[in-house]
């Protein structure tokens, strides 16, 4: 069975550099987070922005190859993912001449593929099941934590800190500076 997703968004980790990819299903608040590259992101995200370029990209190059070869882009499918190497796996599917061939990819070109053609983008059910992440409502709450009221005592304890902080800084030669 498959699970139809659209490209919710792109992510660069602070960290590293690395980007990821995250795949929202169409019909319920589940994401799937896809590890690329960046020049793969750089690709999606400039088609999606609709940022022109002067020369063709590899990705445009593997559009127009199958369309002036007589074929559609039909969809691409993420199909399978490895563990414990976390390594995606995707097709892309396309008509030609009467017969349906499906092409090996890795998902990032397969879904900047996508994005040209502008062709669905698909993922099979046990990949969706064994990666898919569902934001779940205590986690939410964890990072929006209600505010409980305070006594007034704990609170000018608490800003104590500040004032004390305050009272040693020495601004009369911020003028100097």
């Amino acid at each position: 069975m498959l699970v139809e997703v659209t490209i919710d968004c792109i992510r660069m980790s602070l960290m590293n550099q690395n980007r990821v990819v995250i795949l929202k299903e169409k019909d319920r608040e589940r994401f799937l987070p896809i590890w690329i590259g960046h020049f793969e992101a750089d690709a999606i995200n400039l088609e999606l922005q609709d940022v022109p370029h002067k020369r063709p990209f590899t990705h445009d190059l593997l559009k127009s190859a199958i369309v002036d070869l007589g074929g559609n882009i039909e969809r691409i499918v993420v199909t399978e993912l490895r563990r414990p190497e976390d390594i995606y796996y995707a097709n892309i599917i396309v008509q030609l001449d009467g017969r349906r061939v499906e092409i090996d990819a890795r998902p990032s070109d397969a879904i900047a593929l996508a994005v040209r053609a502008r062709a669905p983008i698909f993922v099979h059910q046990s990949v969706m099941d064994a990666a898919g992440v569902t934001p779940e409502e205590d986690i939410l709450s964890q990072a929006n934590p209600p505010i409980e009221e305070e006594d007034e005592g704990s609170l000018n304890d608490r800003l104590q800190i500040f004032k004390d902080f305050v009272d040693t800084l020495d601004l009369d030669n911020l003028d100097e500076e």
